[in-house]
């Protein structure tokens, strides 16, 4: 057992030993700031912050957001299935006809989110 966790234990003893030797070396090299309450303050472009810390934003960017990570994981699954189609396609067409399902339902997913106006930033 010891064998097989061995390299393991000491790649990560060599990577956290390199964290900390970074860490040390960047405050022993880098740049010394002072700080000041007027180097503290929020800085916008420019000109001092208007908002506050609790601003709040739309449900539709939230989303938004979630419906691009969905539609991008799903995209992530494609990939494997392609490298391994060739493969599976002397089988039958069973890979092939899952594949169209799993984009029938993807897409089918994408026209209700599509005419729930999901999309819409107005």
């Amino acid at each position: 057992m010891i064998q097989q966790l061995g390299p393991i234990l000491v790649l990560a003893g060599v990577v956290i030993g390199f964290v900390f030797l970074m860490i040390f070396l960047t405050n022993l090299a880098g740049p010394k700031r002072l700080s000041s309450p007027r180097k503290n303050m929020p800085y916008e472009c420019g000109i001092p912050g208007t908002n506050t810390a609790g601003t709040k934003f739309s449900v539709k960017f939230y989303l938004t957001a979630i419906l691009f990570i969905l539609f991008d994981i799903e995209v992530i699954f494609l990939y494997p299935w392609a490298l391994i189609y060739v493969d599976f396609l002397k089988q039958g067409p069973f890979i092939f006809v899952e594949m169209v399902v799993f984009m029938a339902i993807l897409t089918f997913g994408l026209f209700y989110v599509w005419k729930g106006h999901a999309l819409d930033w107005d």
